[in-house]
């Protein structure tokens, strides 16, 4: 399977996207923001960063990048018949899917106005996505988490919507690190092929080089994000 990872001026986590979907199984295919077209790609993952510097607001330029175009295109909106790509928007990723309006609601500045690196426990809340199938309803994970302008913001029909429909995907448990309304983490799209999260499962892929505790302190593998890249590639794969 051959998952596309998007290179805009600024990302920085896109080499660490492509490491986790090898691990994964998978053939990560570099895609320039610049380019009009996928090569063929089964799935696209837009990394974490800072894409075109960040200006005006966090992904707003790199949503009208080209290579944008045909990932709106394919993305959505997804019927029945056709779900569309699947996408994987990591932190400035996520940014990016809501300026595409891919994904409902908007990332804002943190709440107490700092930058936040940790290692953050989450709650998958559904697993019913092309990116989180792989695990279990209710599963505690824990991956990195590092932002600045990581508040998850919608008004409240949207957030009704996204909880009655389960598309929240995942949540912060034990602390809310940046004002995120009902400690959402990660939401997908009516279809659930279009996943976005703050948090980078990307940084828990490698025993060894993650997290090694987990939610109640018991050490662990540090590969709590390797199912978001397994979860894509069997579903696409079984499809």
């Amino acid at each position: 399977m051959r998952i596309g990872v998007v290179t805009f001026p600024g990302s920085l986590d896109d080499r660490d996207a492509a490491r986790a979907i090898r691990l994964a199984g998978g053939t990560a295919v570099p895609l320039w923001h610049g380019d009009r077209e996928l090569h063929s790609v089964d799935a696209v993952v837009l990394p974490g960063g800072f894409a075109y510097g960040d200006y005006l607001r966090c992904g707003a330029i790199a949503r009208f990048a080209p290579v944008m175009d045909e990932i709106i295109r394919l993305a959505g909106p997804p019927t029945a018949a056709a779900p569309g790509l699947p996408v994987l928007g990591i932190c400035n990723g996520f940014q990016v899917l809501c300026e595409s309006h891919l994904l409902p609601g908007a990332l804002i500045r943190n709440d107490h106005r700092h930058f936040i690196c940790r290692d953050q426990v989450l709650r998958v809340e559904s697993t019913s996505t092309t990116w989180t199938s792989g695990y279990t309803a209710g599963d505690e994970i824990v991956i990195p988490l590092k932002n600045g302008e990581g508040g998850y913001v919608a008004d409240t029909a949207t957030l009704d919507q996204l909880e009655g429909e389960a598309r929240v995907v995942v949540r912060y448990l034990g602390f809310n690190p940046n004002g995120s309304y009902r400690d959402i983490a990660g939401v997908s799209n009516a279809s659930g092929s279009v996943v976005g999260l703050m948090p980078h499962p990307e940084h828990a892929v490698e025993t060894g080089y993650g997290p090694e505790s987990d939610s109640h302190g018991a050490l662990s593998g540090g590969t709590d994000g390797l199912r978001f890249f397994t979860s894509a590639l069997q579903g696409v794969l079984s499809a």
